[in-house]
């Protein structure tokens, strides 16, 4: 078996073929994330800065590697309850999930999917 069998160049091809796929697929994959990041910035960005009572309902993180000596990362994300009761995640960031408590109520302030503040109501001791 040389260099000009047949078999050698259906395998010399296919090889290529493979890798050429695998590359096309894995650079569409990064595409089409930047692009879903680059559209929710920018609906973020056109959407109106609302301010409005809500009510901490839940929190949550989600934490990734962190396997033998590399580095995790942690996402905070905290759903709020507004009065019609339409409830909504948003991701925050970790000193800010540190501060919320469940059934803090306040005044949340967001753009769009995007956490802005959220000024906890002191209620009066009675």
């Amino acid at each position: 078996m040389g260099f000009s069998d047949p078999m050698f160049g259906f395998m010399d091809t296919f090889g290529t073929t493979f890798i050429v796929v695998v590359f096309v697929i894995v650079i569409s994959a990064f595409i089409f994330g930047i692009g879903g990041s680059i559209k929710t910035w920018s609906k973020n960005n056109n959407s109106p800065q609302l301010t409005i009572p809500a009510t901490v309902k839940t929190k949550r993180t989600k934490t990734s590697g962190g396997h033998g000596d590399a580095s995790a990362s942690t996402w905070y994300y905290v759903t709020f309850e507004v009065q019609s009761g339409d409830r909504m995640e948003l991701p925050v960031r970790g000193h800010e999930f540190g501060q919320l408590a469940e059934d803090d109520l306040g005044l949340l302030t967001f753009q769009g999917t995007r956490f802005i503040n959220f000024e906890r109501q002191i209620e009066p001791r009675t």
